[in-house]
């Protein structure tokens, strides 16, 4: 051979070198013969390589339904859920027989009390706290007014200024505080369960009894404008002439809504156009999405509540003495302007109601100034329907369980106390009817009526007795109102308690399916000896088949339990058959198996880092500082990885070893700088995710961390490339330029963004950027740039993973026979050399990490992805979690005892749950991003929006769950180092790897497995924890949705997109 650089043709059997090339001579028909069996043997090997591959993500995917029946049993008893009852009040049937002769069934006069008014204007703020309405009252010296105070000043000025015309007081939210539920409760008078939360942006329409219906059956025209919600629970029911509504998820816009509001109910309330309607809703949006977008303590926040003052102003101009205008909001918000949860901001809401003539009245000259907080003379939000149905001439809803407000009953002089005792009387009345209809439905026992009952026939006996007497004071009217107070009162904690009856037998087989799908699971990541490829095949059988049966089963005991609860013992029987069937394939192989007992010190690790976070969980402390104890796990892994890798005899291993040891802990700490406290940590803990711990946005030098990532990671990755000389083929296309540029459009969007949300280029002088402003260039222009990332990432990623071939170079090097070995005379056993000559050595680039830098290019395309979807510090905190990623590899390449261990896979579960605390995310409903879902999109767009918040939300954890497979991967050669025999004595070679990344992606699960079984139980044993729909429901409801998407990620992602790495390396190499 000649000593300059040569090329080699890959001609052998699937591009293997053969021996013509190296030493050319014509093929005999021996040779021929012989070639064209190795090629039939190297086409039965990829079949079966295909078809092994295909069961094992069957059998993933298999696991996948499993945990997802046993979440599904689980919640069904755990998430609450109340009977609803299908009767209606009727204007014509009272619910108790009526005083002063007064007459029920008329619409006009009022159906079971005179009506106060005869239209009505309801305007609902979205998120409109408590706070935002009344003067800012500075708690020190040193205080300052928020950007949120002293902006909405007409609601308390004119409760102040004109306590007859009007009163303003808080308003009180249940629990879960998402606009869908809480408009359920404004209109129904009843209380919301947490299953509703999840049906908040698909809602369905309200079929119970309700204030809006009530107003149709009695030929009331209605309109609606604003919040589409509305059309979700009250489809039909608005004018469609004079009815608009607007998309309510999108965020990012705040006019769009507010400004069609306004448009469109000002000239509804012209004299000439007031005959068209009898009751408008209207809801502004505008504050809610300011506060998701920016936080409250915002100008926009303040130029909001100024638009809203200045709505009001003319809507009270406008009004006519006959209608009642109500301005109120659904729930308040959070310091950094989210919801959903039930903190005290989440919940403090406020309401006014106002009317041209002296029509309200105060129990106490006292209660003239609206409170100063929201803690003093709070209102229940379910005692709105009591009232505006009473002030509107409505029947009360059947299911409302709210008392009527004082301030609309008891005269302008405060003096009306019969007034107020006899509403009270009717709505406590209607609970009656109520309860007494639930407790014959549901069976309740005496045991649970007679505290109601007792105050009922109290109530109604002091109102007897009053009634018998001649001579009534103010002070005996009072106390009949106490007693139906008391009773209202009395019925509404029962109702809770008995809505806050856990289904148990649901939860037992929920948890059931759970500990067995985990047990399985352990058994096949842990205990099975030989390769799993060759026994995934009879374990998938055999759990389809038993899943099959199970279900039929389950199905067929229809006729012998409650046809009720076919759905839940169908589920519950494909579970348990496809356990049974997995478990006797597994005692089939029983030979096959060895002890689940860890032997050695990293195995024991890896138990410890499982079990101790399952064992926390039961503790609400941990809970909110699992963030903390995350970062305490993984310091102690890199501490323990730099110790071993000191005691390695190989001086250039070791440097690896320990350089990448103390660059993992250096990272986590770095990535510990963001963080979002929740509320439970303070005042602890300072955020840094945010502008500020009150603003959704991002500081300006935060913009800079996007940047820096496009310019720091694409070299942190070519520099592992190059460690193993593998940066050849797609690498400088994907690596070099593509990711790059991906990366540096992200930084792009995220800075039109920030330029668009703070207004930059609204004071410009220069033409040109005025037009662009006004052109809505910014968001016109962010969004296409996001819509080319993801096609940069998915499109062009996926097409270049597909495609690529392996990361080779082949040349020809000479080399001295005196010399030492180096990487121009290199060693002819380096991993690298392929053939050597006394005077030269072939080399093939990239060989050793053929199968890691091959299949790395999958979780590239997925880290721009996920990237995209977080906030610029969240952008920060995925490269760092990507370059852990990386050097977790080396430091397991570097320690072969560690990566015989299960802790590989547990180390990136703990690096995913990690990071999804360092994305601006905790385990808490508000900590939710919604706006993300408008990262690449105008509207609402499914399934893309909602995807795009799954990515923002859970992006660690996919990121890490798409790098398992990499675990086995990652340097390793064509052919396994080792040659680690099968059963049958002979490499197992490419099923060698599947069965590895079969062993590893079920460890990974293991860790996310563990994690929801154990919030489970400890959900279901704390169930009458105070702190439980606080801490301990989300805790769970976290876990069950990342074990779902880690489990649809690791099988159809990491597992699927191995086929196409091996393949390709098999192309060049063939099959071994």
């Amino acid at each position: 051979m000649s000593n300059g650089p040569v090329f080699v043709e890959l001609d052998g059997p699937k591009g293997r070198p053969s021996k013509s090339t190296l030493n050319p001579k014509s093929p005999t028909t021996n040779t021929r013969k012989s070639l064209e069996d190795a090629q039939a043997i190297q086409i039965q090997k990829e079949v079966h390589f295909k078809a092994s591959h295909g069961i094992i993500v069957a059998f993933f995917t298999l696991l996948l339904i499993l945990h997802a029946l046993g979440i599904y049993l689980f919640t069904t008893g755990f998430l609450l859920t109340r009977l609803v009852l299908e009767q209606k009040s009727s204007c014509s049937v009272p619910p108790i027989e009526l005083t002063n002769s007064y007459a029920a069934g008329s619409a006009e006069a009022g159906c079971w009390h005179p009506k106060t008014f005869q239209k009505a204007v309801v305007l609902i703020v979205d998120a409109l706290r408590y706070d935002f309405t009344v003067p800012y009252r500075a708690k020190e010296l040193e205080d300052q007014p928020r950007h949120y105070h002293n902006a909405l000043r007409i609601l308390y000025e004119t409760s102040l200024q004109h306590p007859q015309n009007a009163f303003l007081r808080p308003f009180i939210a249940d629990p879960p505080t998402a606009t869908l539920q809480r408009l359920k409760g404004l209109t129904t008078g009843t209380l919301p369960t947490f299953i509703d939360v999840g049906s908040n942006f698909a809602g369905t329409a309200i079929d119970e009894d309700n204030l809006v219906e009530q107003l149709r059956n009695a030929s009331k025209r209605m309109v609606h404008l604003g919040d589409d919600t509305w059309h979700s629970l009250f489809p039909g029911y608005f004018d469609p002439d004079l009815t608009h509504a607007y998309d309510s998820f999108n965020v990012w816009d705040l006019h769009t809504v507010d400004n069609g509001v306004i448009e469109h109910l000002v000239p509804l309330l012209n004299p000439s156009n007031t005959s068209k309607w009898d009751v408008i809703f209207g809801h502004f949006l505008g504050v809610d999405h300011a506060g998701h977008r920016y936080g409250p303590d915002h100008p926009a926040m303040t130029a909001k509540l100024n638009q809203m003052d200045d709505v009001f102003r003319q809507v009270i101009e406008l009004l006519d003495e006959d209608t009642l205008l109500v301005v109120m909001g659904d729930h308040g918000m959070d310091p950094k302007g989210d919801h959903g949860g039930e903190s005290d901001d989440e919940i403090e809401a406020a309401l006014w109601m106002y009317s041209k003539r002296a029509a309200f009245g105060r129990t106490s000259p006292a209660f003239i100034e609206p409170p100063a907080h929201a803690k003093e003379r709070p209102v229940p939000q379910i005692d709105l329907v009591p009232t505006l149905s009473l002030l509107l001439g409505m029947p009360v809803p059947f299911n409302n369980l709210g008392a009527p407000i004082e301030e609309a009953f008891i005269g302008r002089a405060g003096q009306d106390i019969e007034n107020l005792a006899l509403v009270s009387r009717l709505t406590g009345a209607q609970i009656h009817r109520y309860q007494r209809e639930y407790a014959r439905v549901r069976k309740l026992d005496a045991a649970t009526q007679t505290p109601t009952l007792t105050l009922w026939s109290a109530a109604n006996e002091a109102f007897r007795t009053l009634a018998g007497s001649k001579s009534v004071n103010a002070g005996q009217w009072r106390n009949v109102f106490d007693a139906f107070s008391s009773y209202q009162r009395q019925n509404l904690s029962v109702c809770r308690s008995l809505w806050a009856r856990f289904d148990l037998l649901n939860m037992g087989l929920g948890i059931s399916v759970l500990a067995c799908s985990f047990s399985l699971l352990l058994v096949y990541a842990r205990s099975m000896r030989r390769n799993k490829a060759d026994l995934t095949a009879l374990l998938f059988t055999r759990g389809f088949l038993g899943m099959a049966t199970g279900l039929a089963t389950g199905a067929s005991l229809i006729y012998f339990v409650d046809p009720t609860r076919m759905v839940y013992f169908s589920a519950f029987g494909a579970a348990m058959g496809s356990v049974l069937g997995i478990a006797s394939g597994l005692w089939s192989t029983r030979a096959a198996l060895v002890s689940l007992l860890p032997n050695s010190f990293w195995g024991w690790l890896s138990v410890t880092f499982t079990i101790f976070p399952c064992i926390g969980f039961a503790s609400n402390s941990y809970t909110i500082w699992e963030d903390e104890i995350l970062l305490f796990f993984l310091s102690t892994f890199g501490i323990l990885a730099l110790v071993s890798s000191l005691r390695h005899t190989n001086p250039t291993v070791r440097w690896l070893g320990c350089y990448h040891s103390i660059m993992f802990v250096l990272l986590s700490r770095v990535a510990s700088l963001s963080r979002l406290c929740r509320e439970e940590q303070m005042p602890f803990c300072k955020s840094t995710y945010y502008a500020s711990a009150t603003s959704s946005t991002s500081a300006p030098w935060q913009l800079l961390i996007p940047f820096f990532v496009a310019v720091i990671l694409p070299d942190v990755l070519k520099a592992y490339y190059k460690s193993t000389e593998s940066y050849h083929g797609a690498a400088p296309l994907s690596i070099g330029f593509a990711y790059r540029m991906g990366l540096f459009f992200v930084a792009v969007f995220w800075t039109m963004d920030a330029a668009d949300d703070g207004d930059w280029l609204a004071d410009v002088k220069n033409p040109l950027l005025k037009s662009l402003y006004d052109s809505t260039f910014l968001k016109n222009g962010r969004m296409r740039i996001a819509q080319l990332i993801l096609a940069f990432a998915f499109i062009g990623g996926y097409t270049i993973y597909y495609y690529a071939k392996p990361m080779l170079a082949i040349s020809n090097e000479p080399r001295s026979s005196n010399g030492p070995a180096t990487s121009l005379n290199p060693s002819p056993s380096s991993p690298n050399v392929l053939a050597s000559t006394p005077t030269s050595t072939i080399i093939v680039h990239g060989y050793a990490n053929v199968h890691g830098t091959r299949y790395l290019l999958l979780p590239l395309l997925w880290s721009l992805a996920v990237t995209l979807a977080a906030k610029p510090t969240g952008t920060g905190a995925l490269a760092i979690c990507f370059a852990q990623i990386l050097s977790l590899l080396e430091i397991l390449a570097a320690n072969p005892s560690l990566a015989a261990s299960p802790l590989g896979p547990i180390i990136l579960a703990l690096l995913g749950s990690f990071h999804f605390f360092k994305t601006g995310h905790q385990a808490t409903l508000s900590s939710i991003q919604w706006e993300s879902a408008f990262i690449p999109f105008k509207t609402v767009t499914y399934p893309g929006g909602p995807a795009m918040v799954l990515l923002n939300t859970f992006g660690a954890q996919v990121l890490c769950a798409v790098a398992v497979p990499a675990l086995s991967l990652w340097k390793q050669p064509p052919k396994r180092r080792g040659g680690k025999e099968g059963a049958s004595g002979e490499s197992e070679g490419n099923l060698g790897f599947l069965g590895d990344v079969a062993g590893a992606a079920a460890t990974h699960l293991l860790y996310y497995a563990a994690v929801n079984l154990a919030t489970a139980m400890w959900a279901a044993h704390l169930r009458r924890h105070l702190m439980l729909y606080r801490i301990f429901n989300p805790r769970f409801m976290l876990g069950a949705i990342v074990l779902l998407v880690v489990d649809v990620v690791v099988a159809w992602v990491g597992i699927g997109g191995v086929r196409w790495s091996v393949l390709s390396v098999a192309e060049v190499f063939g099959w071994n």
